[in-house]
């Protein structure tokens, strides 16, 4: 689905169809075309695809675990292009630090305590009565 399309739906199905809010898709737009603002000054072609576009496919990919042959015939790019678009996106995004996750040692600092439950969930026999005939 190309962003001109994705424009004109409501905030509610722009979350079910995208995975992220209308306003978490526009930062990360600022963020990426910023980015690829200094990509190109320091020289290089103009891409293919939109910044929204290149951001709603890295999205297809993760949120729907699509191949990447099915997206980038949807985008009319190569296999390739789009999975150096998506490694693009992903490296800016985390890089940035808006969007990236806590660590493990997060978790260990923390001062919340975890309790653990251990369920045992083999398989035991159960005595069936045996049909006679």
């Amino acid at each position: 689905m190309k962003h001109e399309h994705l424009c004109k739906v409501r905030d509610g199905d722009f979350r079910r169809i995208t995975g992220v809010r209308r306003e978490t898709f526009q930062k990360m737009v600022e963020i990426l075309s910023t980015a690829q603002s200094e990509k190109l000054r320091k020289g290089g072609a103009k891409p293919k695809l939109c910044i929204e576009d290149q951001l709603l496919a890295t999205l297809e990919y993760l949120r729907e675990y699509r191949t990447l042959i099915h997206i980038s015939a949807n985008y009319g790019i190569s296999e390739s292009q789009l999975s150096r678009i998506i490694r693009w996106v992903e490296d800016v995004l985390v890089k940035d630090g808006a969007f990236s996750l806590p660590g493990k040692k997060a978790l260990v600092k923390s001062e919340m305590t975890y309790e653990v439950i251990m369920v045992d969930c083999t398989e035991t026999p159960i005595e069936r009565p045996k049909k006679t005939t």
